[in-house]
């Protein structure tokens, strides 16, 4: 983007005076002799010819120059981003080599393609003097069947300098505009993306207070690549106020169906309902509205803890952001520290620890008070002691609610009223915690499995 807006900002001003210019030349040396200028003309479709040939080679070179330029900027922010783990892991020499081998590319690219564009200018020089010549000679012929004067002459290579100069000076600005075409290239890129659907415009209104919390997914399929299928036929009935637990391996789709649910993605077929009503009937910001979050992925900004807890509501009192701290056992660490409630996360919230972190997050949700709930490994980064405290809170917090609830740790989901057991984008079993166990299929053994001693497995192996 910075080189298309130098590019218009300074180059395209140039290149309209150069039109310009051309034009108000070109007429001056018809008045002089158009037997002349035609001979000055053949020299255009010359310069032309000559400059596509060689900008067709170099434009080659000036996008991978861009795309080498895009890869080393995306690695020194990633090592940057990442120092500490770089260090940790003692992975100093291979980013250093990465950069370099990056590095080398972008500078064979730049060379290849300030070479190639440079030979731009010569090669234009050089077919303008054999017009210089040509012009002469003619003109000469001329004087002497004195058809013209000398001095017209003298005067139309004056003119013909004037007029090839903007030519030239367009042909010595080409790299520049090679490199803007280069770059607008990566930019249509982004900006050929499909857009998002819009809201409908006759969207179904939801009053938050009077939300029951039924949703139904009917035979939804879903794909990130359309060779690749994902989750096919998918029929799920929750009923208000059900806590619903969804496990299954790395992989399996249960982030997936939780972003289809709030419509990050719009389903290939199928339909998904809350209280009846189809999603894609509701504005975005309406549906996201009915759910509160707690993520595995903490998000917390620059500003006070009092802020990040008050961010899902407008103008929250602080009272009611201490009861949420409260309920989510927030409280006593936030009043451990030196400012309290006004103490100022940094942009990564790095002065607080992940456990903490994911604590406030618990409360925003908790001060919410949304008539759905997600909740996505929530407390995975927080001890047993506290993570006993914070489930006491959650059921207090999802009692009324319909929830859900993806874990990995198969101990906090006992009491689910549903537990969904999704592989490979499917659910291949549903039901309680002990109708699964009794089934002794694939949860059975996800179950087992965090509750075997593998050194006694390696012993009796």
């Amino acid at each position: 983007m910075d080189t298309i807006a130098t590019t218009l900002q300074q180059s395209l001003t140039q290149l309209i005076t150069s039109v310009v210019t051309v034009i108000g030349i070109l007429l001056m040396m018809l008045s002089i002799s158009p037997v002349m200028t035609l001979i000055a003309l053949v020299t255009l479709p010359a310069c032309g010819a000559m400059t596509v040939m060689i900008a067709k080679k170099s434009q080659t070179y000036f996008s991978k120059q861009q795309k080498s330029l895009g890869e080393l900027n995306g690695h020194v922010e990633e090592m940057l981003t990442g120092h500490k783990i770089v260090k940790a892991f003692g992975h100093e020499k291979e980013s250093v080599e990465t950069f370099r081998k990056v590095n080398d590319e972008l500078y064979r690219a730049g060379w290849k393609a300030q070479f190639m564009s440079g030979i731009i200018m010569p090669a234009l020089n050089f077919i303008n003097n054999l017009g210089y010549v040509f012009v002469c000679i003619i003109g000469g012929l001329l004087v002497a069947k004195k058809a013209i004067d000398i001095g017209d002459i003298q005067a139309f290579i004056q003119y013909m300098r004037q007029f090839t100069q903007p030519i030239v000076q367009t042909a010595n600005i080409a790299n520049v505009l090679q490199s803007t075409v280069a770059s607008a290239e990566r930019v249509f890129e982004v900006l050929d993306e499909e857009e998002q659907i819009p809201d409908a415009d006759d969207a179904v209104i939801f009053d938050k207070d009077h939300v029951k919390g039924e949703v139904r997914f009917e035979k939804v399929s879903f794909r990130y690549k359309e060779e690749v299928p994902l989750i096919e036929d998918l029929n799920i009935h929750v009923k208000p106020g059900q806590m619903v637990a969804i496990v299954g391996p790395t992989g399996a789709g249960k982030t997936t169906l939780i972003n289809l649910l709030l419509r990050f993605y719009e389903l290939n077929k199928g339909r998904i309902t809350v209280d009846g009503a189809d999603i894609t009937k509701m504005t975005r910001g309406d549906l996201r509205g009915l759910f509160g979050m707690v993520l595995q992925d903490t998000w917390l900004y620059k500003g006070t803890i009092l802020e990040n807890i008050g961010y899902s509501l407008e103008n929250p009192e602080k009272e009611k952001i201490i009861e949420a701290a409260k309920a989510a056992h927030a409280d006593h660490f936030v009043r451990s520290l030196p400012l309290g409630y006004d103490t100022i996360l940094n942009e990564e919230a790095s002065n607080i620890s992940q456990g903490q972190k994911q604590l406030l997050t618990i409360a925003r949700a908790i001060l919410a008070d949304p008539p759905i709930l997600i909740l996505d490994e929530a407390t995975s980064s927080v001890d047993t002691r506290t993570e006993a405290l914070i489930q006491k809170a959650m059921s207090t917090l999802m009692m009324g609610r319909t929830s859900f609830v993806i874990a990995h740790r198969l101990s906090t989901i006992k009491n689910a009223d549903m537990i969904l057991v999704m592989k490979n984008g499917s659910v291949i079993e549903q039901g309680t915690h002990d109708e699964l166990i009794s089934r002794k299929g694939f949860y059975e053994e996800l179950y087992n499995s965090q509750f075997t001693n593998p050194n006694v497995q390696e012993e009796e192996a």
